[in-house]
């Protein structure tokens, strides 16, 4: 991150992808190759190298939730230093890598940007803006190999991880959102971590009293424990409500509360897969929380703890604005940087 601050509004919503894609007429994998590509050609040498760096663990480690102002070890070129044309095959290829369901996947990562447009037309504060949130490619857009797609910035954390043309893992994948619930920016309304807090709180208020009870944690907790810089922060005893003492109906609840996350990449197989994986964990998965069921004030805190999956969400107090946000992440015990350690 430069020294000097962009702060330029691109409003990601009205950049075109028209020409990216249809250059680019394949579907997944071998699309995001193709995108890769074109980007190439249209990038000088020296800047391609800053975007495209050899695959490492320790790169593919440096995200998280803060905003640049507060992490500047981020790797790659930020949202700003593309034109127009460079800047629509990057959407291109975050739309391809995470679908375009509503609210989910790439509307639910343009919606974040939009408010951190939203924070500096507010606050004023230098580093918030949609353009310093930055991108990488960590190995070769390839057929064969290991590469990985890195998105993030401010409450953001995207990291599809790439070996032999095959989606191996997708995490860990962070979202967040300041200010929380909705406000228009960018001309459309956002409000993008609504469907984990109204999942969450459903999958809270279906249990009974005593499942509930079960279920509270003894702690406090002001933020995620899994968070960034802290890949080795799972608690090791499995605490809360078994899924598998749950009813049919509660149980898919909890799904439900899954696939908030597991819809943030694309394309659907992929996400489906991921989905069906968990699916057959569930009777071994344990949900937990602290503060209130409903997940909408200060303090609130839930988990979801199985073989593989790993979510949490940390309602947290304003930092920037006045009120509550939340900071949340999925991680996969197998499948964090798509299993590999270096």
């Amino acid at each position: 991150m430069p020294d000097k601050y962009i702060n330029t509004n691109i409003e990601i919503g009205s950049v075109s992808v028209a020409a990216a894609q249809a250059a680019c007429p394949q579907a997944g994998h071998e699309r995001l190759i193709c995108f890769a590509a074109g980007l190439k050609i249209l990038l000088p040498a020296e800047t391609w190298a800053l975007l495209q760096l050899p695959y490492s663990v320790s790169d593919a480690k440096k995200w998280s939730n803060f905003p640049p102002m507060g992490y500047r070890d981020r790797v790659g070129l930020t949202l700003g230093d593309f034109d127009a044309e460079q800047l629509g095959i990057v959407k291109a290829m975050l739309i391809e890598a995470s679908g375009m369901a509503a609210n989910e996947g790439y509307d639910e990562l343009e919606q974040i940007l939009n408010a951190d447009d939203y924070l500096i037309a507010e606050t004023g504060e230098q580093g918030f803006s949609s353009s310093n949130f930055q991108i990488a490619f960590l190995g070769t857009p390839a057929a064969t190999g290991t590469w990985e797609l890195q998105f993030g910035g401010h409450h953001t954390a995207f990291a599809n991880t790439y070996i032999d043309g095959q989606l191996a893992g997708a995490t860990p994948s962070f979202r967040g959102v300041e200010p929380f619930g909705p406000f228009e920016m960018n001309g459309r309304e956002n409000d993008p971590m609504a469907q984990e807090q109204a999942a969450f709180a459903a999958m809270l208020t279906a249990l009974t009293s005593s499942e509930l009870a079960a279920a509270k944690l003894d702690q406090t907790f002001t933020n995620i424990v899994v968070g960034p810089q802290k890949d080795d922060n799972f608690p090791i005893d499995r605490e809360g409500v078994r899924a598998g003492d749950l009813t049919e109906d509660q149980k898919a609840l909890v799904i439900n509360a899954i696939s908030t996350y597991a819809a943030d990449i694309g394309p659907a197989e992929e996400s489906e897969a991921i989905l069906r994986r968990y699916e057959a964990e569930l009777d071994e998965t344990y949900i937990a929380f602290s503060g209130s069921p409903t997940m909408d004030q200060e303090r609130d805190y839930v988990r979801i703890d199985g073989p593989s999956v790993w979510i949490e969400y940390s309602m947290q107090p304003g930092r920037s604005l006045p009120g509550i946000h939340p900071h949340s992440i999925w991680r996969d015990r197998e499948s964090d940087y798509a299993g590999n350690a270096e």
